[in-house]
């Protein structure tokens, strides 16, 4: 099993460092609004290299933190007159609703960085003590240069690193490179008290203090999206190692860029989209399997098109489950015959192609592409006069590997001949209403559990697909 290594710039044979055990460190959401598909992109990505490596046979321990002391924070709090706290409550359950929406699991830890303030003081403590931190009128400031490698993980060499960095107003660091540990308190804002004043930590301090904290000195596999590569991760291996003399991760892995139209996400060229915007329109995992339709490196250029698509490639999986349903309650009980063994000797290469997908860094391009060759075929070799024992083991087998991607949640056992007709009349009902939205989202649900509609002169009729 390889994965592709920011540090190393190359891919790498994954083991981990502690025998079966794996510990991975997902950079989380900062908490002042609902997440966008950006964010969404990156915690699907976790999710499932969580999963897979659980269905490998590792024991994982997975760690996504929240960030609930920030700017952004404080200013959203203060604008709508209440706590950072009460701000941050209210978004972590939000993540939470949109995140259960998506299917993503529960970490094992959900830290929070206000929760770690003395942890994080002790850090900073540890950095001061060997020289690589310092303190200027009550804020503390990590000094880059006095960190050898600074910029491993960027590719940058300090020189070109210092270039392009700058002395924000109201900063009093010593060199531009530096960055803040611990910020003195201003009005308005939280504070904490300190050995430096009351004041409240810096943006990058809190992941390493979690990190180490909750999985160790060293952690096997620690990411987030591409944009936290520079400044975040970066700083975040220096303060680090400077405090353990480890290697803080071993694997740096960075999900590629989500554009909107062919163009950045940002919310000054209004096309800045929210997951809960998204759900008003589409089913959740239409969203989750359009992220896992490309391999997490690689851009996704976001569109209404492609979430059609991808609309439209979900049903024929679940159009293929219901088929498989329905063939295991009229197909006959006998012993397999010899094309039915070659027929499962088939699928099992299928099922190699994905595991051989999912081993080259975690690639659900060619994931996804494995369980459509299992849907054709099954679509080809078996009908009403196959073994059962055939059709059962293709529909255990596409559960499976679904469920390693996080699909098929909404696979629900046959409707019923009176569930159809009750779900009909809701819809001739809703389209009366003229709530042409509710009628097309019933008949698209008939559809996904293997349901055909037809709309005729003399009423609607249905059909098993």
């Amino acid at each position: 099993m390889k994965i592709y290594n920011t540090l190393t710039k190359r891919k790498e044979e994954f083991r981990p460092l502690n025998g079966n055990k794996v510990t991975i460190y997902a950079c989380g959401p900062t908490v002042y609004d609902y997440f966008h598909v950006g964010n969404a992109r990156v915690f699907i990505t976790f999710d499932v290299v969580r999963n897979y490596l659980k269905y490998k046979g590792y024991d994982v321990k997975f760690v996504q933190n929240f960030t609930d002391i920030d700017d952004k924070m404080i200013k959203r709090a203060n604008e709508e007159g209440i706590t950072v706290k009460e701000l941050g409550d209210r978004f972590i359950e939000e993540y939470f609703k949109d995140a259960d929406a998506l299917n993503i699991k529960r970490a094992d830890v959900h830290p929070r960085a206000t929760e770690h303030i003395q942890d994080i003081i002790e850090f900073i403590k540890v950095l001061i003590e060997k020289g690589y931190a310092y303190v200027v009128d009550g804020d503390v400031y990590f000094s880059a240069k006095s960190f050898p490698g600074y910029g491993k993980l960027s590719g940058q060499n300090l020189e070109e690193l210092e270039a392009g960095a700058r002395v924000e107003p109201g900063e009093k660091k010593r060199d531009p490179m530096d960055f803040a540990l611990w910020k003195a308190k201003k009005p308005g804002e939280p504070a904490w008290p300190s050995p430096w004043g009351e004041g409240r930590p810096g943006w990058h301090i809190e992941c390493s203090v979690m990190a180490v904290k909750h999985l160790g000195e060293t952690i096997d596999i620690h990411g987030g999206g591409p944009d936290l590569i520079f400044p975040h991760h970066e700083n975040e291996i220096a303060q680090s190692e400077a405090v353990t003399g480890k290697p803080f991760a071993r694997f740096f892995m960075h999900v590629g860029y989500l554009n909107i139209n062919n163009e950045k996400m940002s919310k000054s060229l209004g096309n800045f989209f929210t997951v809960r915007e998204i759900l008003k329109e589409y089913e959740a995992e239409v969203l989750r399997f359009l992220m896992l339709s490309s391999h997490y490196r690689s851009p996704i250029n976001f569109s209404k098109e492609l979430m059609d698509q991808s609309k439209n490639a979900l049903e024929r999986l679940y159009t293929a489950l219901y088929a498989m349903e329905h063939l295991e309650k009229v197909t006959p009980e006998r012993p397999l015959n010899r094309e039915e063994e070659e027929y499962l000797k088939r699928q099992m290469e299928n099922k190699n192609k994905f595991i051989e997908s999912m081993d080259d860094d975690f690639n659900t391009a060619g994931a996804t592409a494995a369980l459509f060759d299992i849907v054709r075929e099954f679509n080809v070799s078996l009908n009403e006069s196959s073994s059962r024992e055939a059709v059962q083991k293709t529909k255990a087998l596409l559960l499976e590997l679904g469920g390693v991607l996080g699909l098929f949640s909404k696979f629900q056992p046959t409707l019923l001949d009176e569930e159809i007709e009750r779900m009909i009349k809701e819809r001739q009902e809703a389209r009366k209403a003229k709530n042409y939205a509710l009628a097309d989202k019933i008949r698209d649900e008939l559809k996904a559990r293997g349901i055909i509609i037809e709309d005729t002169p003399t009423g609607t009729r249905w059909r098993r697909a």
